[in-house]
């Protein structure tokens, strides 16, 4: 779903370039070893701002900013797709990266916890990633 008019460098245009944006998105994550990554799917919640979140915190601001950077750099590397906007580098404690239909929101852990985005939108279908390299499967609540 096309949230509005912005060129294919920014925003995916059919629902299967959305899935696959988030699962680079989630991918990227992992291998940075973020902790806790949630993808919320927004889609049947007709206030939503886009169609997913992924959630995920660092350990650091170090590990907060690393994750963030490698994951834009990931994204453009295998799909061409930019943000639409990002902010949080300042400060580091929570960087977002606006993908339109798919929103990253990478904290520090305490920051995460005080936001509580996952409860805000818990009527979200949630997909726990697991963090355990052997387990593959994805948990869904």
């Amino acid at each position: 779903m096309i949230k509005s008019p912005v060129s294919k460098i920014h925003s995916p245009v059919t629902r299967n370039e959305t899935a696959k944006l988030a699962d680079i998105i989630i991918k990227s994550i992992q291998e940075k070893k973020g902790d806790n990554i949630l993808c919320l799917d927004l889609r049947k919640i007709e206030v939503a701002v886009s169609d997913y979140f992924v959630i995920c915190h660092g350990n650091s601001s170090t590990q907060v900013t690393a994750i963030a950077n490698f994951v834009e750099e990931n994204v453009f590397n295998k799909s061409n797709f930019k943000p639409w906007h990002k902010e949080g580098f300042e400060n580091r404690q929570w960087i977002v990266l606006d993908y339109i239909d798919v929103v990253v929101h990478i904290f520090q852990h305490e920051t995460r916890e005080f936001y509580n985005i996952e409860g805000l939108w818990a009527d979200a279908r949630i997909q726990i990633i697991s963090d355990n390299e052997s387990d593959k499967l994805i948990k869904v609540k």
